[in-house]
């Protein structure tokens, strides 16, 4: 019975891993119109037309990156519950498709914080520090909204 409760314990610390992954890249995404960071960089900056335009690009840019990568993570979480149902233990497929899932998940917080800087680089310095105080705050916020 304690290999079974480990195979319990990987795919449900596997997929909690996943939905948090996705949960705080979705966070930080400012194309969500009711995220804090989206309300931070529209309403709270005073961008400048030139600033707004750029911002715009990285975001539009992100938007399609991250359809990709969402795909991916989905598509190895896919893969993960497959190797799950065929081996119901923690063998060669399951421990390959939880590599595979924190690889996705890897891949798109690094994408997201390469966005979140990319955005932070158009930023003038008094900008910049409100910036960086927002997303301290954001990441260490017991509730992530």
């Amino acid at each position: 019975m304690g290999g079974m409760l480990r195979y319990v314990i990987v795919a449900l610390v596997s997929a909690a891993v996943a939905l948090g992954a996705s949960h705080l890249a979705r966070g930080l995404m400012p194309e969500h119109h009711g995220s804090e960071l989206h309300q931070l960089m529209h309403d709270r900056l005073d961008l400048s037309p030139p600033q707004q335009q750029a911002i715009d690009r990285i975001e539009a840019d992100f938007a399609k990156q991250r359809t990709v990568l969402d795909q991916k993570l989905r598509a190895s979480n896919a893969l993960l519950a497959r190797a799950i149902e065929t081996e119901h233990r923690i063998g060669p497929e399951v421990t390959s498709a939880v590599d595979a899932s924190h690889m996705a998940m890897g891949e798109l917080q690094k994408a997201t914080l390469a966005h979140v800087f990319a955005m932070r680089a158009v930023l003038t310095p008094e900008q910049q520090a409100i910036f960086d105080r927002e997303i301290a705050r954001a990441l260490t916020a017991p509730d992530h909204r």
